[in-house]
């Protein structure tokens, strides 16, 4: 009997017909176009170089067995990216690792070579990393990623938030030594503003959102999200493989770069894959709606800060309109709610410190199986595997400890005391 912790009405869009557990479409061959963008080589070659970095490990994967059997479904899984190199998200891999591969290629085009990310860090070319400033627009977790691959590569950085992005979360950037520049507006005034400085000042953008013109940054930053696809894929029981995946989107870089490895790895064996979005920051949503990018208008005031994107990445949407099986949106109180729910979760399940935006993906799952229609369409049950990214941990402390009314090394401390 599925007893759900709650239930919210969701809004979605299913691109490619139901029930998606039976869909023809899901067995085509990973598509020949998309691996400009996305591809296992890039993936690989991205892991080897990640994976020599100090402090790298897989993060965990955890099996919610309690929370699946109130769901009424087979498994659940969460990846928990909340530990990733200390700064508490995914978005790790990404920034950093496209600030490192823009380093190479200038050292390489004054030196003659290419140097090695320990070069780099043992400052063997800083009379050329000193003079290169990177940049880049955030709501909080890739300016943080950039601002620390920049310290650890040697270049200067200067990171551009949004009026509503936290302090904590600011401050969080700056101490990685980044300026930090507050604009007026949103998330995308954030970008134009970046993007304009940069060429004024002879800055380079490292930016996870792509846009006509600027496309091969964003797809490094998308291929070092793969990284954890390729660790999740590896952490699951020998054997087994995920039915369904739900990512949250923002401007789909992440949804893209999962999307696209499952895709290419397991073929006709991959997963449906569920986007999903606040309802207040909808772009994925809307463009997969109206069948071309599509913006969002307004203040794009969302609790689920790394989500509030009014503007899809345009190398992220290839992948995802040809990919993605359905679209959700959320309200904000499914990821609140979601929040308390891991920090206190079903029995035997562990405590589980996830972010505003680092839980849109089970808070969706948890919606749909909560509307009997679209968990039909959708093709959940009792069969179901559903894995789902848990993309982010407490990036601002005080909010998360606010929303859930623990500090998040009180969850953290509850979870090993279970061990």
């Amino acid at each position: 009997m599925t007893s759900l912790p709650f239930a919210f009405p969701v809004r979605h869009v299913i691109s490619k017909g139901t029930p998606l557990s039976v869909d023809k479409t899901q067995s085509a061959a990973y598509p020949q176009d998309l691996r400009s963008i996305l591809n296992l080589e890039a993936g690989r070659a991205a892991r080897a170089e990640i994976s020599t970095w100090p402090g790298y490990g897989p993060t965990p994967l955890h099996a919610l067995q309690g929370l699946a059997r109130a769901a009424g479904l087979d498994a659940l899984w969460y990846k928990d990216e909340g530990g990733r190199f200390g700064l508490g998200s995914f978005k790790a891999l990404g920034g950093a690792y496209a600030v490192l591969r823009l380093l190479q290629r200038e050292v390489a085009r004054r030196e003659g070579r290419e140097p090695s990310s320990r070069e780099l860090m043992d400052g063997a070319f800083k009379h050329v990393a000193r003079e290169l400033t990177v940049t880049s627009a955030t709501d909080g977790n890739h300016g943080r990623s950039v601002a620390w691959g920049a310290r650890l590569f040697g270049c200067p950085c200067v990171i551009y938030i949004h009026e509503t992005v936290s302090p904590g979360r600011e401050e969080a950037i700056a101490a990685y030594g980044a300026r930090v520049e507050r604009i007026p507006g949103t998330y995308d005034d954030a970008v134009r503003a970046a993007a304009r400085d940069a060429e004024t000042h002879g800055r380079h953008v490292v930016s996870d959102t792509a846009w006509e013109g600027y496309t091969d940054i964003p797809k490094e930053v998308m291929q070092g999200y793969s990284v954890m696809m390729g660790e999740a894929l590896e952490q699951l029981p020998s054997g087994t493989l995920p039915t369904h995946v739900f990512v949250q989107g923002g401007v789909g870089g992440l949804a893209a770069a999962v999307c696209a490895h499952l895709w290419e790895a397991l073929g006709a064996e991959r997963p449906a894959f569920v986007v999903v979005e606040p309802e207040r920051a909808d772009c994925l949503f809307l463009s997969a709606r109206a069948g071309r990018p599509t913006a969002v208008e307004g203040d794009l005031d969302t609790v689920m800060a790394g989500l509030a994107a009014g503007e899809v990445s345009l190398v992220a949407w290839e992948v995802l309109r040809q990919g993605a099986d359905a679209f959700l949106v959320i309200p904000d109180d499914a990821a609140l709610d979601t929040m308390r729910l891991l920090a206190a979760p079903q029995a035997g399940d562990p405590p589980v410190v996830g972010g505003e935006s680092g839980v849109a993906g089970l808070a969706g799952l948890l919606c749909a199986l909560g509307d009997p229609a679209l968990k039909a369409a959708l093709g959940l049950g009792p069969d179901s595997r559903v894995l789902t990214l848990g993309s982010e941990g407490a990036t601002d402390p005080a909010l998360y400890e606010q929303i859930v009314g623990r500090a998040p090394g009180a969850v953290a401390v509850a979870d090993e005391s279970k061990k």
